[in-house]
């Protein structure tokens, strides 16, 4: 039986505004601001690391052994490439952007001088009445672009709106949060984490438990473009949880409603006795943990190896439907999640 509960309440709220933040790779000072006012609320230091990322300390019974949790805060999202000379924005993916899934979507662009300007990304000459391959044409960087709901017709125009190449574009999260516990909204990954990482904490805390060893929190801020899993960590760790969403689709275990543990992604296998470690402690839990291999999928994790990272690292998180698109989960999942970690805290 689980020793923690976990307030679901708090952690939805969490998801919720911290999905609304946006936080696209590169541009997260918003998102990181919001975890910090958190973290404060129950009193835990935290420091900001040069690149920008967040780092807690959660002092525990002992040190010898030190510990680490990390979950990232940065999306996906989009920079403006081009404008074009009818007005209209060209894009630049930040990342693994799937361009199909985004037509249609509305989005803010965030300029420099720090006002946004409204849009939403259409297909170009994308008149079905104009255009006969509207239908079938491929939907990509080249394809799509962003039409503004200002009067503008040349690049000129669109300039003096304060518009440049380089501004940062938001895509609408879309968040919904059905009664049936389903989570639906873009950017779960890795938000979803993040928030079940502050709920396992604060369930810690709220039972006047102490972690077993000293413990890192870090939230990175560049995972999205493979160089946040290092940032900020200390030399002398021993072991490395990272929390990141649990892909979802043909040929794996993982769905919505349970935490999954990866042993293996594209980068290779996870450490073997940390692995066990976590699946052993969501047995005595009373957690249907489950087991997977990701295909195409690498984590802070991997990247805190190839940087030279000598603590054991494992991978672990809530199923998340539809990755790089818009995504689903479920409170049972993120319940899940967020009771491991907290058993993991705890334990010797």
């Amino acid at each position: 039986m689980a020793r923690f509960e976990i307030d679901t309440a708090y952690l939805v709220r969490v998801l919720v505004d911290l999905l609304n933040v946006p936080s696209p790779t590169g541009d997260t000072e918003w998102a990181i601001s919001f975890v910090e006012q958190e973290l404060a609320a129950m009193e835990i230091p935290f420091e900001r690391t040069r690149k920008g990322a967040l780092v807690a300390t959660l002092d525990g019974l002992r040190s010898d052994a030190p510990r680490a949790l990390s979950a990232h805060i940065d999306t996906l999202g989009a920079m403006v490439k081009e404008i074009k000379s009818n007005g209209r924005l060209r894009l630049t993916a930040l990342n693994g952007v799937m361009w199909p899934t985004v037509e249609s979507e509305g989005v803010w662009i965030a300029t420099r001088s720090g006002s946004q300007i409204r849009g939403s990304i259409v297909l170009a000459n994308g008149a079905a009445h104009v255009n006969k391959d509207a239908r079938t044409a491929v939907r990509n960087d080249e394809t799509l672009e962003v039409r503004l709901d200002e009067r503008t017709n040349s690049a000129e125009e669109t300039r003096v709106l304060g518009i440049e190449v380089g501004d940062y574009v938001y895509f609408d999260p879309r968040v919904e949060t059905p009664q049936s516990g389903f989570i639906r909204s873009r950017f779960l990954d890795d938000k979803a984490a993040v928030a079940c990482v502050l709920a396992a904490v604060k369930a810690v805390r709220d039972a006047g438990v102490a972690p077993a060893q000293r413990t890192t929190a870090q939230f990175s801020n560049f995972e999205e473009v493979g160089h946040g899993g290092i940032d900020g960590l200390p030399d002398d760790l021993a072991e490395l949880v990272v929390v990141d969403m649990a892909a979802i689709g043909t040929g794996l275990r993982g769905d919505e409603y349970h935490c999954t543990i990866c042993l293996k992604d594209s980068s290779g296998p996870y450490a073997k006795r940390l692995s066990e470690k976590l699946i052993s402690l969501g047995e005595r839990a009373g957690i249907d943990l489950l087991t997977d291999v990701y295909p195409f999928y690498s984590s802070d994790g991997s990247v805190y190896w190839q940087g030279g990272g000598r603590a054991e690292v494992a991978l672990i998180g809530p199923g998340v439907d539809t990755s790089h698109g818009y995504e689903r989960t479920h409170t049972d999942a993120l319940n899940d999640t967020a009771t491991l970690i907290a058993e993991y805290l705890a334990a010797d």
